[in-house]
This record gives C-alpha cells, structure tokens and sequence, in this order.
C-alpha cells in the first residue's frame, strides 16, 4: 500500500521546464558543457556553447550545476508553480591550492651525484679528425631522413590527381584498359622484360 501511496505522489507532482543561461562570477562570459542533472532522477543536459540550457523537471527537484574548478551549485525546484522556471546562473571559482611537492629520482643529493658519473654516455655524432662526420654517422642519418621536398610534392600531386579521378568518375582499372594492354604487348616484342645479366 505504501509504494502506492508514493507512485500516486509522484503522478501528482507537475512537470515543468526549467531553462536558462550559466554565467562566469563576474557576469562577462557564458560557461558551455557545465554539467545541469537531477541526481535521484539520472536525467540532466549539459549547458551549450553560449551557456544556454534546458530541461524537464518536476516540481520539488533539486537540479545541480557543475563544472570542473567551478563552485558546485544546487537549485530547487519549488512546489506549486505557476509556470516554467527561466534562470541566470552565476558560478564562482573554486579555488584549491595544494601544498607544494618536490619530485626528486634520487633519495639523496649524493646517490644523484654517483649515478651522474656511473653514466655511459656515447656522442651522438662522431666526428673524425678533418672534422667532418664519419661516413657511417651519415649513413645512418640518411636511412632516417625523411622525404626531401622534392619527394613530399610529388607525393602529393600524385593524392590529387587520384583525388580528382575518385571525384568525377571511377578509378581507372588497367586490367581492362586495351591501350595498357597495347604497351604491354609491345613490351614483350622489343624485349623489355628478358632477364639481363
């Protein structure tokens, strides 16, 4: 009898919508994606990108605003109301300070010291005794160079031209193209594909 009794309450309750702006401390700046909810309920919005938002509640409602490093702020939706509720809502700055830490690798300054020198450390760039690089320092720069600009132009006039093909008609298939075909027969007469030595 008594879930009943609470059902038939919250039938009775009206169903109004809330809606309104969030807005900094200092009434300047609208404040998008702050988080507007009912808790008990599990239904809420999130205000927009000029601050602006609205929702469903029920009469009697606690509606929370929150937005991360702003002051959590808690509304109640009064009983008996006339009509739908409009709101300006300014939030504060929550200001948390939090004691200082020093990060430090080394238990001591002395331990700091010995792993310091204990290091085995190689130079990046040999240099041979004209003063220009070794050969293979360079060999190993130029497996990872990357492309020259040359190489990155054409690389991206080749993405345009598929590009522009892909965009006015389909890709072209050689399989069945007969001038393809044709270059390729005339490629086997002249010998183009015999093994050389």
């Amino acid at each position: 009898m008594g879930s009943m009794e609470v059902f038939a309450q919250d039938k009775e309750r009206k169903v109004l919508q809330i809606s309104g702006i969030v807005l900094n401390a200092d009434s300047t700046d609208a404040v998008p994606g702050v988080n507007i909810y009912v808790p008990k309920k599990g239904r809420g919005t999130t205000s927009g990108r000029y601050g602006y938002f609205s929702m469903p509640v029920l009469e009697g409602d606690s509606v929370v605003f929150s937005f991360i490093g702003l002051k959590r702020q808690t509304f109640k939706v009064p009983e008996n109301s006339t009509g739908d509720i409009s709101l300006i809502v300014t939030m504060q700055v929550d200001e948390i300070a939090l004691a200082e830490i020093e990060v430090m690798p080394f238990p001591s300054e002395d331990e700091f010291k010995r792993q310091v020198l204990a290091m085995n450390y190689e130079a990046p760039m040999a240099i041979d005794t004209r003063g220009n690089m070794s050969p293979e320092t360079l060999l190993r720069y130029a497996e990872q160079m990357p492309a020259s600009g040359n190489e990155n132009w054409r690389y991206f006039q080749q993405g345009r031209v598929m590009q522009i093909q892909d965009r006015y008609g389909p890709r072209p298939f050689t399989l069945l193209d007969p001038f393809a075909w044709s270059r390729f027969i005339q490629s086997i007469k002249r010998g183009d594909l015999k093994k050389r030595d």
